[in-house]
């Protein structure tokens, strides 16, 4: 409409406008100027949308205002969160390496127990299965094994030892592998968390490209915080637009007024139409004065004279703003729907950022509440299970050295025994050289004897009767004779005296016949006699055990 509108109002006489001779075709009727004002009337309804813009522009300059809290309290989180995430994920991982590390070298010194139990296993069937061959016991005793002169005791206390130190680490193992679980479960729950959170994010970049996609306030896109203030530049510039195009329609309706009072009957019509006005036509001194005030003043002003050309002027500006009217009203509309949509996607984006924020928070509070609470103790069942296992691996340790030691022993006896074997077939080899050397030795002396005997009686016979007797006494004396003595064998350099085995030094005269246990010789030594396959076998694993030791 034209603001030129306003000038139109001058004096006009108090009596009805008539046309006289020679002017212009008549004016419009009555009927025609009071329809007008009544279409007037109804477009000041457009107030309404003048007090909606009011409270878009309020809103979402509120929003705004929230988005740009939001936003910095999320980015804020955000930067912390990383770092936390990253520390989390650290001690973590460390945790994993503690139980990876100790499952591994648990497992290797269980097999290295295996393989020495095994082992030690292996020597005592041996021992079990190796008899102790019936000659070197005492005769009617039961058959004895290896086995039967081992005390087993050092075994099953080493063996209860190993296994208490093996069930305290599976214990403490267990606990660690609950602990980590546990773990595992914060950190799923912290994953959803973050699910949700980039869910929320994804959402918000959607809700921000849809906004920009359908506003028609800027060509640029509108992908983060940065387009809010430019669309709350467009609302407040429609809402000063609408408020420019109220205030036309509000002069509009005072032409209206003005005219159907000039017009013959037409003050009844007015203050008729014009006396229900509706409440609430104030709108913000920042869009525009107070247009009820306005409206009222000029409904209770009166008139002033107007010549005829006046009147037709002020008559043909009216028909012309008429026409207009009603496209400002559809302007005002299609302004308060832009305004609108322009809100709805405000307050998408700060509700998008409010989401995000929602979703940070959330993982925010999983990390906090797990690092005060939680965490410690996750951190202390590794450093625990560290330390028994550091204690228990020494344990361990030294109890696998023991069945190692344990094991050499017992094989050293199984060896020993063969050597007992071959050291018996010695000695009885030893014995029969003895013995041939005695009745070597003793057939020669015998027959020296019998020869000296012989000699001694032919001189007694040829010259016996002319030696006196007391010339030498020896001369009718038998040769000596040479007796052989057995001496049983006292002890070895580095044996007990109490060993039964050995007896005191005695004298044993072949000519008494002494008893002597079965088996033994003279001398009181008992060798037993071992079958030559006995001595053939001791033989064979003592050159197998020979070879495995190279």
């Amino acid at each position: 409409m034209s603001a030129s509108n306003s000038s139109v109002t001058s004096s006009v006489q108090s009596h009805n406008h008539a046309p006289t001779e020679g002017e212009q075709p008549p004016m419009p009727q009555l009927e025609t100027l009071i329809s007008h004002l009544v279409a007037a009337k109804r477009s000041l309804s457009s107030i309404n949308h003048l007090w909606r813009a009011n409270e878009i522009v309020t809103s979402a300059r509120s929003s705004l205002e929230e988005s740009v809290v939001v936003s910095a309290r999320a980015g804020f989180l955000r930067r912390g969160l990383n770092n936390q995430l990253r520390l989390l994920y650290s001690v973590r991982a460390e945790v994993e390496e503690v139980s990876v590390r100790g499952r591994s070298e648990f497992a290797d010194v269980l097999r290295s127990l295996d393989g020495a139990d095994a082992r030690l296993k292996k020597t005592l069937n041996l021992l079990r299965e190796t008899i102790v061959h019936a000659s070197f016991r005492p005769e009617g005793e039961d058959p004895k094994c290896l086995h039967d002169f081992v005390d087993e005791r050092g075994v099953e206390e080493l063996n209860t030892r190993l296994k208490a130190s093996i069930d305290r680490t599976n214990a403490t193992q267990a606990e660690l592998e609950t602990s980590n679980c546990a773990f595992d479960d914060e950190l799923k729950s912290i994953k959803e968390a973050l699910g949700n959170y980039r869910t929320a994010t994804k959402l918000a970049s959607s809700r921000t490209s849809a906004s920009s996609a359908s506003s028609s306030v800027s060509n640029a896109s509108l992908p983060s915080l940065s387009s809010i203030p430019s669309m709350l530049h467009s609302l407040e510039m429609h809402a000063q637009e609408m408020a420019n195009l109220l205030e036309s329609l509000v002069r509009h309706f005072d032409l209206c007024v003005t005219a159907v009072k000039h017009t013959e009957g037409g003050g009844a019509a007015a203050r008729s139409i014009t006396g229900d006005m509706p409440a609430g036509m104030n709108v913000s001194g920042r869009v525009g004065p107070n247009i009820e005030d306005g409206i009222n003043a000029n409904l209770n002003a009166p008139l002033d004279p107007l010549s005829g050309s006046e009147y037709r002027e002020m008559v043909n500006v009216l028909i012309k703003d008429a026409t207009e009217a009603e496209d400002v009203v559809m302007e005002i509309q299609d302004r308060i729907g832009e305004m609108e949509t322009i809100l709805e996607s405000v307050l998408g984006q700060r509700d998008a950022l409010l989401s995000v924020y929602s979703a940070t928070t959330s993982v925010y509070e999983h990390i906090s509440s797990l690092a005060t609470a939680r965490l410690p103790g996750y951190i202390a069942e590794a450093h625990n299970f560290t330390r028994v296992w550091n204690e228990e691996h020494d344990s361990i340790q030294g109890g696998l050295a023991d069945l190692s030691d344990l094991n050499a022993l017992y094989d050293c006896f199984l060896e020993a025994y063969d050597g007992l074997i071959l050291e018996v077939s010695r000695r009885r080899h030893v014995r029969h050289r003895v013995e041939k050397v005695l009745r070597d030795a003793r057939q020669k002396l015998d027959l020296l004897y019998q020869e000296d005997v012989n000699a001694r009686e032919a001189f007694r016979v040829d010259q016996g009767d002319y030696l006196p007797s007391d010339i030498w006494p020896g001369t009718g004396r038998e040769p000596m004779r040479i007796e052989f003595q057995r001496i049983s064998g006292g002890n070895l350099k580095g044996l007990q005296a109490e060993d039964p085995a050995a007896e005191d030094v005695t004298q044993v005269n072949p000519k008494e016949e002494p008893r002597h246990p079965p088996g033994s010789n003279d001398d009181g030594e008992l060798i037993p006699e071992l079958p030559k396959a006995l001595v053939e076998q001791a033989i064979a694993r003592l050159k197998a055990r020979s070879r495995n030791s190279l």
